[in-house]
């Protein structure tokens, strides 16, 4: 009788992606973004292990945002004290710091562990069409 392969944390090597953000939807790019850092697009793809990969993207700041979202969808976060609830609109985020509305949207797609907690530390987002991985050699993602 033939066993389940289970991926070993010490024997999985890791590559480099680039996925393009220009002209494509936010949220599809993030849905690329987060397969690749689970490791769901590998065949030895197992739930327990960090079997992810690093993810570069690049032209955050000509990623769409579709329908009425840059006007109405916000960001809020907490500042800890008391009345300290910040409110940012998507068109302003979008404007100032793109590279943050991406790794959010990326960060709501993984998991809720230690697992997403260190797959998220493998993204990589940048503005334009430069990065700073070119040493790394990574490979265009076309998903």
């Amino acid at each position: 009788m033939a066993s389940s392969y289970m991926a070993n944390p010490t024997k999985v090597e890791r590559g480099w992606y680039i996925i393009d953000a220009a002209n494509k939807p936010l949220g599809k790019t993030a849905v690329l973004a987060a397969t690749i850092l689970n490791g769901k697009h590998r065949p030895e793809y197992t739930p327990h292990v960090d079997c992810g990969e690093y993810v570069i993207i690049i032209n955050a700041e000509k990623a769409v945002l579709t329908g009425n979202k840059l006007d109405q969808k916000h960001y809020y976060h907490h500042s800890g004290y008391i009345g300290g609830l910040k409110d940012v609109s998507y068109k302003k985020l979008m404007a100032t710091n793109p590279e943050l509305a991406v790794t959010l949207a990326v960060k709501g797609m993984l998991p809720k562990n230690s697992i997403g907690s260190k797959s998220i530390t493998r993204l990589k987002v940048y503005r334009g069409a430069e990065h700073n991985n070119a040493a790394q050699k990574p490979v265009v993602y076309e998903g």
